[in-house]
């Protein structure tokens, strides 16, 4: 199986019908995007040469990040589309646009960590325990931290690790609770109280 055979089938069946999985065609392209490709279709492109240095498990997780953007609704706009869109609904608006583009990479990075949020769902929905599902997304952030040159950009990604890392915190905390609570619940019924 190839792998973006190997990836459409890691697509939720609610997708299914209309992501694409396909490689990048743009000369330098970015590990994993996504492009709007029609009204109600949406393409991840690959970089698939920089793609196989990657972990499967690091892949698998990048791959869910993306599809976690398409289930929110939080596929980047084109700052071209943007602007044409601002321009073509008046001045008022046009300056709205500037002032949401000066808050822009703190929205940005919201998306990015609730597109996290939603990859270890789709993890977990795809057989991966919750701590595996936090250790592959927090290793493939890793590496790509790693890998990236610029500051800005890899700054990002410092930032999706550190709330990752807060909410694993709160996911094994959770976990502890209800493992707690099952530990009481069963010895409450052995000693019939």
């Amino acid at each position: 199986m190839s792998e973006l055979q190997r990836l459409k089938s890691l697509l939720p069946p609610e997708n299914e019908s209309w992501v694409f999985v396909e490689a990048a065609a743009a000369i330098d392209p970015p590990l994993i995007t996504l492009e709007e490709i029609g009204r109600d279709e949406v393409e991840i492109q690959i970089d698939l040469e920089e793609w196989e240095n990657f972990a499967i498990d690091h892949r698998n997780l990048l791959f869910w990040h993306e599809v976690g953007k398409i289930q929110n609704d939080t596929i980047p706009r084109d700052g071209w589309e943007m602007a044409a869109l601002a321009i073509g609904l008046g001045g008022a608006i046009g300056e709205l646009w500037v002032q949401d583009l000066k808050n822009n990479s703190e929205k940005k990075l919201q998306d990015a960590i609730y597109a996290d949020e939603r990859a270890i769902d789709l993890a977990c929905r795809f057989g991966y325990s919750i701590p595996n599902a936090y250790k592959s997304l927090g290793g493939a952030l890793k590496e790509l931290i790693e890998k990236t040159r610029k500051k800005k950009k890899r700054s990002f990604f410092e930032d999706r690790l550190d709330a990752l890392r807060k909410s694993a915190e709160k996911a094994r905390s959770e976990l502890s609770q209800q493992e707690g609570s099952e530990k009481s619940v069963s010895s409450e019924n052995v000693y019939g109280q």
